[in-house]
This record gives structure tokens, sequence and C-alpha cells, in this order.
């Protein structure tokens, strides 16, 4: 005998009452599978839309001082030249993508809804241009990276490198001159106007320290890149009021005991 027929016929107001609270059940599930599957519809057909030419990259904008970079270079890098769907313009790797060029120093991507973006952009400085194989020239920002490579010399000082083992090259472009550099460049990067027009050449030795050439013919022996500051400021004193003819060399590896000599 079952528990139910031992406990007698179930009373059929109990027997509804359950009956009714199922078919509640049923009910909700129903509804919630419904609003799932509408959800889930509205999810699909905004995505759908999203991926329609009223929503693609139509309009894009390069903003940001960068003579040495076409906005069609910058486009083409960004990946927005054939206009993608918005949705899939991602900010980080998009801007990323055209910080592999070679002037551009930073870049920041920016979505406007419904159909544009903004792409700016940031240039290196050249500073100075440094001798390559095959009779070409490298231009360099202040941190020997390569930003471009002619076969005529740029309107820069020249940054001549003697490494332990010879002349050190310019990378590739997108690449970064060995550490022997580094002292040259620093001199390169700090130059202050008063004298900087008439630096021909930044000239590393292989012990690292460093001296200039001027148009003038004079050559400043800065020595180390320690006290750059107080050398620059004896320099700009010896060449605005020492008597400089006959002169060959400016000696301030001393700072603020200079001298000039043959």
């Amino acid at each position: 005998m079952s528990p139910a027929d031992a406990q007698g016929p179930i009373d059929p107001r109990i027997r509804e009452r359950r009956a009714s609270i199922e078919r509640g059940r049923l009910r909700r599930r129903l509804r919630w599978v419904a609003a799932v599957a509408a959800v889930a519809a509205l999810v699909a057909l905004a995505i759908g839309a999203l991926h329609t030419p009223w929503f693609e990259a139509k309009v894009v904008t390069v903003t940001g001082v960068h003579p040495n970079t076409s906005d069609l270079a910058i486009v083409t890098a960004a990946g927005l030249l054939h206009h993608p769907p918005l949705i899939s313009v991602d900010p980080g790797p998009t801007a990323a993508r055209v910080e592999s060029l070679p002037f551009i120093a930073s870049a920041r991507v920016t979505r406007h809804w419904p159909d544009a973006v903004t792409v700016e952009v940031t240039e290196r400085k050249p500073v100075v241009a440094a001798a390559g194989p095959a009779a070409t020239w490298s231009t360099l920002d202040g941190n020997g990276r390569t930003l471009a490579v002619t076969t005529a010399r740029p309107a820069l000082p020249a940054l001549v490198v003697h490494g332990a083992s010879g002349p050190v090259p310019p990378a590739p472009i997108g690449g970064t001159m060995a550490p022997a550099a580094e002292s040259g460049l620093a001199v390169a990067r700090s130059l202050p106007l008063a004298f900087s027009g008439q630096v021909t050449a930044v000239v590393v030795a292989a012990d690292g320290t460093v001296s200039l050439d001027l148009n003038s013919n004079l050559v400043v022996l800065l020595g180390t890149v320690s006290n750059l500051a107080a050398k620059y400021e004896d320099v700009a004193a010896i060449i605005a009021h020492a008597p400089l003819q006959g002169a060959h060399t400016i000696d301030v590896t001393v700072p603020q005991s200079p001298t000039v000599g043959p």
C-alpha cells in the first residue's frame, strides 16, 4: 500500500491548489524563456545594426602637428581607410598601429558615434643626422631613433660616434642607435639656442667624451656630459665676448675654467 493510499484520497481542493501552483511555475518559466529570447533577439538586432553602413567610420579626422607624416599614412596605419564598422575600431590597438609609424611619438584615437573617428598625433622631433651605409643619411630624434633615411644630408647637426671598434652606424628606420651614442644624444637634445645654430657636428669619442664642431671652424671640447648647463654658459660667453682670432678650440671640460687654444 502506498503512502498516498494509507493517507486516504486527496482533497480535490488540495489537488487543484497543487495543479495551480505547477501551472504558475510553468508560466513563469515560459515568461523567463521568452524574455531571454527577446533580449537575445534585441542584442543580435543591435549588433547587426552596428555593422550596417549607418555606423561605419565614414568621417576620419587627423589632428596634431605632423609635417613629416601624411594624413593618408596615418589613416592607413590605423586601419580606417576603408571605413570599418565603428564598433570594430578599438582605440588602444588602433593608436598602437599609428605609433608604429617612424615619426609618430604618440597617438590617441577617439570614436564619435555614429560614424566618426578622431586620431590625434604627436610627432617626434628631428634633432641630428647620422651618416649611414651606401652614402645615406639617417634623421634621428633626441633618443637616437631613426625617423627617415635619405641620400641628401638633412639640415641638422651631424652625430658622429666613434666606438671601440670603429664608427657606430645609425639603426634602420624605427630602430634606436647603439648605447655608445647616448652621450652625444644627451648633448644634441639639450643644446641651447644661444649657439645651437652654429653647431655642425656632435662628435663622441671612443671614451664617451663629446666635442662640438662649429661652422666657424672652432671645436668645443665638452668632455663628459656632466654640468652641461655650466659648460654651455661658458661656450656662449666666449663666443659672444672673447677674441677668437687664430683660435681653434674652446675647452670647457672644467666648468667655470674655460680655455681658448690653437
